[in-house]
């Protein structure tokens, strides 16, 4: 599959992508997020009381846009599915996000241990 055909493709070389989920009413949210792509994938990591969890358990459409840290859009967006993983479901997400983020990934996992601190993962798939 050629990388531009791909739905993810325009998060190809960021570092942050807005995860936009949406309210009851409707009314979308954008969030600023690390992420890692692994095949047709995308792995984000939040705390487990997050505002965007509970958006997603709701309505599980979301979409996706690269952006900067403070959540300026880079680029266009694109729709996907996203799914809360169970921890025993986490273990491609950990590692494509270790792989990405290396020695800033180890450091952010170390400090929310420290303040205890529940994370789980969230898979985005495109929809095609």
């Amino acid at each position: 599959m050629k990388a531009k055909t791909h739905p993810f493709y325009v998060l190809t070389g960021h570092n942050f992508m807005a995860l936009t989920t949406f309210r009851k009413t409707g009314q979308p949210v954008a969030t600023p997020v690390w992420f890692a792509q692994e095949g047709d994938y995308l792995y984000v990591t939040t705390q487990a009381s997050a505002g965007k969890v509970k958006r997603i358990r709701n309505n599980a459409q979301v979409e996706v846009a690269p952006c900067d840290a403070r959540g300026t859009l880079l680029g266009e967006s694109t729709e996907g599915m996203a799914r809360i993983l169970a921890h025993d479901q986490a273990n491609a997400a950990k590692q494509a996000l270790a792989a990405k983020y290396g020695w800033q990934w180890r450091a952010f996992n170390w400090m929310m241990r420290m303040r205890g601190k529940d994370m789980l993962f969230i898979e985005i798939t495109p929809m095609w």
